[in-house]
């Protein structure tokens, strides 16, 4: 276990100065986003308001609806720092494998030749995701009261919709990142943990068979995604909706956990006896 985590601590740092960058990213842009958002808010209820004085209009004459946390959030501002970060760590589900072999000295001939078990270096790296992604679930959890606050701040209570954190985190875009209940968290990452260790899988098809294995890798994804999916086309097409939401979830899981053991047990095959370095 001390040799496992030494490794998962290495894989870390390997990308840890990139990921301050994403991260920097993520606060900057987010930040001044609602700051923004929240004064161009200000700007047309103030414009509002001189039109109804010099126009002797009223209010209900001008139709200025109140701005809540909702709107920042389906704004660019809230939601192009996150699209990046899920691109970045997408690319990185490739390089943190591919990085290995590049160069004239692949460094994955020492990586496989450490006194480990193979499999170690495997999940080592899909630990290694793992936590930068809940590393930044859990940042946008710190990020989203701070920008609630700053948005109560610069908008007057008359000109917004104040929403708590649990109205906010039902917002279906933030739902999506951030699941309301542990059932679904556990749903969505874990099937997420799936995909990353389906796609690892069928990078090491590739470095085993080369072109070959590119297409192993393919339909090892499609069968993965069939067998996982498998509960919910039955249910769908063939069944009419017979299964109850909760019984659907427990079968999601356990196909999840089958897709997730047998791409596991393949890629220790593959990694033992197969994989070049």
């Amino acid at each position: 276990m001390k040799q496992y985590l030494k490794l998962v601590n290495f894989e870390f740092n390997r990308f840890f100065k990139l990921y301050l960058v994403l991260i920097g990213i993520t606060i900057l842009t987010q930040i001044i986003g609602v700051i923004t958002t929240a004064r161009m808010h200000v700007n047309r209820a103030n414009r509002a308001n001189e039109w109804i004085n010099e126009e002797h209009m009223t209010k209900g004459d001008i139709q200025l609806a109140p701005i809540s946390f909702y709107d920042f959030s389906q704004s660019a501002w809230f939601m192009g720092p996150i699209a990046l970060g899920a691109a970045t760590l997408l690319i990185y589900v490739f390089f943190i494998w591919y990085r290995d072999w590049l160069g004239k000295n692949t460094f994955s001939y020492r990586l496989f030749m450490l006194p480990i078990a193979r499999i170690q270096v495997y999940l080592a790296k899909a630990a290694t995701i793992l936590l930068y992604v809940l590393g930044l679930i859990a940042l946008q959890l710190l990020l989203m009261p701070v920008e609630n606050k700053i948005l109560k701040w610069i908008v007057p209570s008359e000109f917004r919709t104040d929403l708590s954190i649990n109205e906010i985190t039902r917002i279906p875009n933030v739902a999506l990142l951030i699941p309301n209940t542990l059932g679904e968290f556990v749903l969505y990452y874990a099937a997420g943990v799936g995909v990353v260790s389906i796609v690892f899988t069928a990078i090491l098809f590739e470095r085993s068979y080369r072109v070959k294995g590119i297409m192993y890798g393919i339909l090892f994804c499609a069968a993965s995604q069939l067998v996982f999916f498998a509960p919910l086309l039955v249910n769908t097409f063939v069944l009419k909706n017979y299964f109850y939401p909760t019984e659907l979830f427990f079968m999601e899981l356990a196909t999840g956990l089958v897709v997730a053991a047998c791409s596991i047990w393949t890629a220790n095959f593959l990694i033992k006896n197969k994989v070049r370095v």
